[in-house]
């Protein structure tokens, strides 16, 4: 699938690449509704019914990954409520392997996240993933979301990376159509980002099950 002789930079993803995404589904779709609805005196229902079109209304922006606008909209300690369920965040099989051969080949590896710092600290204190990485960057230093085309000309004014020699490996098909739209030429989609829901057909980009399928030729 990736001819590695090609390849210089590698950008992974976290949530739904490196990290299960069961615990983000889980948290937003269950956890943030429940105490919502505790804290207005609602249903569960009636906080779904409420909180899921906001969300929807978020989708792509920058408000959408931020900790800081969610906790200040719904009055809820969003960072507090994540830590309490640190023991769900999970990496997907296969991860570390993947990860270790790819520090070894002197690649540059970085991992480029729309995660809010106070989620990215979280989720690298839990699993340790950051020893692998020159550097974690989060779309939130920059003020706009991986989706948008800008952020990928300022992640290569700060880096420097060649789009032909570069790969991002990510579950968000929004984000890779956003990548090769500016020009990075090795996109790798992930096709299982939640554990506990079936495989994704992905027809856009080549598409992973999980990493054993990349380390031929690394």
């Amino acid at each position: 699938m990736i001819n590695w002789q090609e390849i210089e930079t590698v950008l992974l993803d976290m949530d739904g690449t490196l990290l299960d995404l069961r615990f983000d589904n889980h948290f937003w779709q269950e956890v943030v509704p429940l105490k919502f609805a505790e804290k207005e005196g609602w249903s569960v229902e009636q906080a779904k019914a409420h909180l899921v079109p906001h969300f929807k209304s978020k989708e792509g922006t920058l408000d959408w990954y931020c900790l800081d606008y969610w906790s200040a909209t719904l009055a809820l300690d969003i960072i507090g409520l994540k830590t309490e369920l640190a023991d769900m965040i999970a990496v997907l099989p296969h991860v570390n392997d993947f990860l270790t051969k790819l520090k070894a080949s002197g690649k540059q590896v970085l991992l480029v996240t729309n995660a809010h710092r106070g989620s990215l600290d979280l989720k690298m204190a839990k699993t340790d993933l950051h020893i692998f990485f020159e550097d974690l960057i989060s779309s939130h230093d920059f003020g706009v979301p991986k989706e948008h085309h800008h952020f990928w000309q300022y992640l290569q004014d700060q880096l420097g990376f060649a789009k032909s020699s570069t790969l991002l490996i990510d579950d968000s098909l929004a984000v890779l159509r956003s990548a090769h739209q500016f020009g990075i030429k090795h996109l790798v989609s992930i096709s299982k980002p939640d554990s506990g829901r079936p495989k994704r057909k992905i027809d856009d980009f080549p598409a992973i099950e999980d990493f054993r399928e990349l380390m031929k030729g690394l």
